[in-house]
Formats: C-alpha cells, structure tokens, sequence
C-alpha cells in the first residue's frame, strides 16, 4: 500500500456538465471540476487541504486504502507526503514537541515549523527528524 495514493471516486453529472470527486477515507473531500482531469487536479488539491487541515489540528489522519484494479487514485505531491510521513512518526511516537527538539537539538518553534504542513522543509532536514524518530525517508519513482 502506498501511502501517497489517495483512492477517489468519481461521478459524473450529465446534468450539471461537471465530474465530481469525493474520497472514502477523508469525507470532508468533494470536488469537481468541467472534465476527468480537471476533476482530477482539484481532488488532489482537496486532499492535500483535508490531510492538512487535521495535521493542524493534530486529529488522526488515517491511511488511505489499498487501491483495487480499476481504482481511481491521487498521489500527493512529494514534499507533502514527505512531511506527512514524518508527522505520522512524530505523532506515533508520543513525543511532545518540546521533547522531539531536544532530541534534534533545535528550539521547539524550529520543530513546529517542521511539523506545520503550510511550511516548506528541507527534505534532508525531514530525514534527520525520521532518523530520530527510529525511521528513514526514501523516494521512489512510479507511473505518472
């Protein structure tokens, strides 16, 4: 399972010339857009918005599904998904974010800033928070 990909339904509306998007595992998602990749595009918007959202308010972000032969999926953009996978082991791990930054070393705004999903970081920076955190980051390359 990828936890980058994002299964979305689609459902399109003769009647309203639109397709629109909405994704099992974050109901707050429903978009649309006048074509398939129109619908496509704003459905990765919308999840990216969703997953942030809950990262701001420190609520549980569940892992998508396993998409199915024939499922329609978004991959988040790799920065974000990036940074989500190291909020993930941050918040399995229990720590605070007080605690989190004196095992980095780094003052607890530097390690909010990490953390908030509306801040750009470094990908070498987010690596270190996972190697602290028990993990590694890795990229990988697939389908477009």
């Amino acid at each position: 399972m990828q936890e980058s990909e994002w299964v979305v339904v689609l459902e399109a509306s003769e009647e309203d010339n639109e397709v629109f998007v909405r994704c099992p595992d974050l109901p707050e998602v429903l978009s649309a857009g006048r074509s398939t990749a129109e619908a496509l595009v704003n459905a990765e918007d919308a999840v990216v918005v969703a997953i942030a959202g809950r990262m701001k308010d420190e609520t549980d972000v569940p892992s998508p599904r396993a998409a199915a032969r024939g499922d329609t999926v978004v991959v988040l953009p790799a920065a974000f998904a990036a940074k989500l996978a190291v909020w993930r082991l941050w918040r399995r791990s229990g720590l605070t974010k007080v605690a989190l930054a004196e095992q980095l070393g780094l003052a607890e705004a530097e390690v909010r800033r990490i953390l908030d999903p509306a801040k750009r970081t470094k990908l070498d920076r987010l690596d270190a928070v996972a190697r602290v955190l028990g993990r590694r980051l890795t990229i990988e390359s697939i389908a477009a």
